[in-house]
C-alpha cells in the first residue's frame, strides 16, 4: 500500500511504528535477506563512490544500511578500513562474523556518528527508508560526519515521491528532481548520477544511483 507524504503524520509515534516495522521486516528475515542478496553485484556502485574521494587510499568509510555485510566484506578486501551501520540488531551480528569490520547498531532516525571522520559514505539501498519529514535531519547527519570535500553514494528506488511499501518496510519514492533538491539543500555538491540497471530502457531502471560530496 502507497499513500501520498501530505498524508504522512510526523508524530513520534507514527515515525517508531514505521521504524519498528519496517527493522521487523529484515529482523525476521535476517538469514534469508544474506542468502539472497550476498551474490548481487554492486561494484559499479562502490566504483562511483571510490572514484569521486579525493585523496590517497586507504579510505575511512561508512556503509549505511550495511545489512549482513556483503559490501563491508568487499570494501575491505580492496583496502579500505570501512565500517557498517544498521538499524537491524540481526544485521550488525552478522555483519560483524561475516565481515570482520567494526558495526554500528544505530537507528537512522538517532544517529551518533562522530564529526568530520569518514573520507565516504556508502548508501546502497537504505536511505529510501528514511522518511521524508525526517530526510534533511539524516542528510545533515550524514553531511556532518564526511571530512570536507568527502563524499557520499546513494542509491535508490526512484519514483514520483511516493511513500510506504508493499509489505511491512515504509519506502519513500522520491522522484529525481526532488531527491537532488534534498541533497543539495544539505550541502552536497553533485557529482554524478546514472540509473540501474544497465542497459536496459530507463523506465525499467528501477534504481536512482548518485554521488554527492559535501561542500566545504
Amino acid at each position: 500500500m502507497l499513500w501520498h507524504h501530505a498524508q504522512m503524520s510526523n508524530s513520534s509515534e507514527k515515525l517508531t511504528a514505521l521504524t519498528a516495522a519496517t527493522l521487523g521486516h529484515y529482523e525476521s528475515r535476517a538469514q534469508d535477506y544474506w542468502e539472497g542478496t550476498r551474490g548481487h553485484d554492486v561494484q559499479q556502485n562502490i566504483d562511483a563512490l571510490l572514484a569521486h574521494i579525493e585523496g590517497m587510499p586507504p579510505f575511512t568509510i561508512l556503509d549505511m544500511g550495511c545489512g549482513p555485510g556483503r559490501d563491508l566484506i568487499t570494501l575491505a578486501a580492496l583496502g579500505h578500513q570501512p565500517i557498517g551501520l544498521d538499524g537491524a540488531a540481526a544485521f550488525a551480528d552478522m555483519a560483524r562474523v561475516n565481515s570482520g569490520c567494526p558495526v554500528w547498531h544505530q537507528d537512522f532516525l538517532a544517529l551518533d556518528l562522530p564529526s568530520n571522520y569518514f573520507d565516504g559514505i556508502f548508501a546502497n539501498a537504505s536511505l529510501q527508508h528514511i522518511p521524508k519529514t525526517e530526510l534533511p535531519r539524516v542528510l545533515r547527519d550524514l553531511h556532518g560526519t564526511l571530512k570536507p570535500r568527502g563524499v557520499l553514494f546513494a542509491s535508490i528506488p526512484h519514483g514520483h515521491d511516493e511513500e510506504g511499501g508493499n509489505d511491512a518496510r515504509y519506502s519513500c519514492f522520491h522522484s529525481p528532481m526532488s531527491w537532488h533538491a534534498q541533497l543539495k539543500n544539505a550541502g552536497f555538491a553533485e557529482c554524478y548520477t546514472y540509473y540501474r540497471p544497465t542497459g536496459l530502457p530507463r523506465h525499467e531502471q528501477r534504481w536512482l544511483a548518485s554521488v554527492w560530496q559535501k561542500l566545504e
